[in-house]
């Protein structure tokens, strides 16, 4: 039988719950388990912990919206992942993690030798932990190093550690998928994101919504996919001071590489669509109309914006 998922959201769980999902863990019968904004006490965090640590199965673990509320919970889920050697996607948003819970959880993040999708959004991150962040792109022997990294709406993080991010994305990473949203970047480090996207062979989607840009940095971008050829394929730029002609530019540019890309690229063979497995969840305050990040997505500018909560994707295996 393949492995399930198991799903609840918002709930206080239950004894029976929690017994089953430990049970599921254990038995290698779960691919993912989202327990997203679910109320469970410390005694029965530990136990899902140490389920997670005695799992073959379990690819994707969801513990957005503040399952993981204090820094015992934190070191209950570090020591789970020193264990675990089959999670690739992590979700965290949301969490009051501080600094000092990326402190703890660093030494297994860094070293989970399958782990290639992380958010960390709203996580009230600052500059010591996104150093730490900067460490886990870049492959490492058999490790792959992250290809979808999440860090929306940390605001304590300083234009210096962002500067640094964009010197370690454009340096030696394999991201495919960034998320920034929601961080007070401005021109300034948009210009340095645009250098780490024209140096990057594999980054496929940028978020900068809601990030303070203007004109001058639509101009950065714009002149980038006009003289570059790039991996990019969706920019998001809404909820900033960028006039809609700018983005309309930008949007026709990244669509007439798609359409170049597509005259060059060989005809499929035939088969399944995906191998990858799960799809991400990922949640998000305004979230832009969700386009899947695969390799026959249309390269464009999401100018779309709203309110509430969005599931990107959710895929049972």
């Amino acid at each position: 039988m393949l492995p399930a998922s198991i799903q609840i959201t918002g709930e206080q769980l239950s004894a029976a719950e929690i017994k089953d999902i430990c049970e599921s863990l254990k038995e290698d019968s779960v691919r993912l388990l989202s327990i997203r904004g679910c109320q469970l006490s410390d005694r029965d965090f530990s136990r899902v912990c140490r389920g997670v640590a005695e799992s073959r199965s379990l690819a994707q673990l969801n513990l957005n919206l503040g399952v993981v509320s204090s820094i015992s919970r934190t070191r209950h889920l570090a020591d789970a992942l020193k264990t675990n050697r089959s999670l690739q996607t992590l979700f965290l948003h949301g969490s009051p993690l501080l600094d000092g819970g990326l402190v703890a959880l660093n030494p297994s993040l860094s070293s989970h030798p399958s782990l290639v999708c992380l958010d960390l959004g709203d996580c009230m991150l600052g500059d010591e932990a996104l150093g730490l962040i900067c460490g886990m792109l870049p492959p490492d022997g058999a490790k792959s190093g992250l290809r979808e990294l999440t860090l929306s709406a940390n605001p304590g993080i300083s234009t210096k550690s962002w500067a640094r991010l964009a010197i370690a994305v454009a340096h030696s990473s394999q991201l495919r998928v960034l998320n920034l949203d929601y961080n007070p970047l401005g021109d300034q480090i948009a210009g340095m994101l645009a250098v780490a996207v024209a140096s990057s062979r594999t980054l496929e989607v940028l978020d900068l919504e809601g990030t303070g840009l203007t004109n001058q940095s639509a101009q950065v971008f714009l002149d980038m996919v006009e003289n570059y050829p790039t991996s990019l394929r969706v920019l998001v730029l809404a909820e900033n001071a960028i006039s809609p002609e700018l983005q309309q530019q930008i949007c026709d540019l990244l669509s007439e590489g798609e359409e170049d890309d597509d005259k060059e690229a060989a005809p499929l063979k035939p088969g399944p669509a995906s191998s990858s497995g799960l799809l991400p969840i990922r949640d998000k305050y305004q979230p832009p109309a969700w386009l899947p990040h695969s390799n026959s997505s249309p390269q464009m500018v999401l100018l779309t914006s709203g309110l509430g909560e969005s599931l990107l994707a959710e895929t049972e295996m």
